[in-house]
C-alpha cells in the first residue's frame, strides 16, 4: 500500500473505527478470512456504504465479490489508530472508579498500559491497584516525564476534575479521557474524551420510559396488555 499522506478521517468515521476493530479480532477469532463490506455493516448497525467510505479514509477498497482481507484490516485499523505500539497511561484518582480502571485488563488488551495512579488521599498513597503503586499526585510530572507518558485518564470527584486536569497539561498530557461529570477546560491542541456514565444512563432512561410508555398505552376501553407495533 503506498505511504502517501491519508485523509484527515472525520469525527464520526473516526468514532466507529474501533467498532469495527472490535468486529474484526472477534471475527479472526472465529477464523474467518474475509468479510464484505455489507456484513461488516450489519455487524456495527450501520449501512454499507458508510462502511466503505469510512474505510476508504484508511486507503483501502476492498475486493469487489470478495471484500476486505480480515487480518489486513485489522492491521490497518490498528496502525491508523496508533495500536501498534503500547501508550502508557496515567490515572488520577484512586477511588472506586480509579481502580476499576487500573484492573480492567480490557485496558492492557487493547495496546494501552497504565504506568502510574495517582491520588492526594494520604490513606490511598502506597496501596496496590492494578499492579501499580499508588503515588502522591504532586509526583504525577515525574511519572509522565520518566514513564514518557502522552495520555491522562481522569477518575476524579466532579469538583477536583479541573484540578486534575490542570495538573496533568503542566506535567505534559496531551490527551486527556474524563470520567468526571463536568466540562473540563483545556488550552488548545490538548485532547478530550469525556465518559459521562450518569448523561448516558439518563439517555437509557428516557428510551426504557418511551418503551414502558408504549407497552402501557391502549386505548380507553380495551383490555390492557402489549401493543403490536
Amino acid at each position: 500500500m503506498s505511504d502517501t499522506p491519508r485523509r484527515k478521517i472525520p469525527e464520526a468515521a473516526l468514532g466507529r473505527l474501533p467498532v469495527y476493530l472490535r468486529i474484526l479480532v472477534d471475527l479472526s477469532a472465529e477464523g474467518t478470512g474475509q468479510v464484505s463490506s455489507e456484513q461488516l455493516a450489519e455487524l456495527a448497525a450501520v449501512n454499507a456504504a458508510k462502511v466503505r467510505k469510512d474505510l476508504s479514509y484508511l486507503g483501502t477498497y476492498g475486493t469487489r465479490g470478495v471484500g476486505y482481507d480480515v487480518q489486513f484490516l485489522t492491521y490497518q485499523i490498528q496502525r491508523e489508530l496508533g495500536l501498534n505500539q503500547s501508550w502508557p497511561v496515567v490515572i488520577v484518582g484512586a477511588g472506586n472508579l480509579g481502580q476499576a480502571l487500573a484492573n480492567f485488563t480490557g485496558i492492557s488488551e487493547r495496546g494501552f498500559h497504565i504506568v502510574g495512579v495517582v491520588d492526594k488521599d494520604e490513606s490511598k498513597i502506597g496501596s496496590l491497584v492494578g499492579g501499580v503503586r499508588v503515588k502522591h499526585a504532586d509526583e504525577l510530572a515525574q511519572i509522565v516525564l520518566s514513564k514518557s507518558v502522552s495520555i491522562g485518564i481522569i477518575a476524579t470527584p466532579a469538583q477536583q476534575a479541573q484540578d486534575a486536569a490542570d495538573a496533568l497539561v503542566r506535567a505534559g498530557i496531551g490527551s486527556i479521557m474524563n470520567f468526571a461529570p463536568t466540562v473540563l477546560s483545556v488550552p488548545r491542541g490538548v485532547n478530550v474524551r469525556k465518559v459521562d456514565l450518569a448523561l448516558e444512563l439518563q439517555i437509557l432512561s428516557y428510551y426504557e420510559q418511551r418503551r414502558n410508555n408504549g407497552l402501557r398505552s391502549v386505548p380507553t376501553g380495551e383490555q390492557s396488555g402489549p401493543v403490536s407495533a
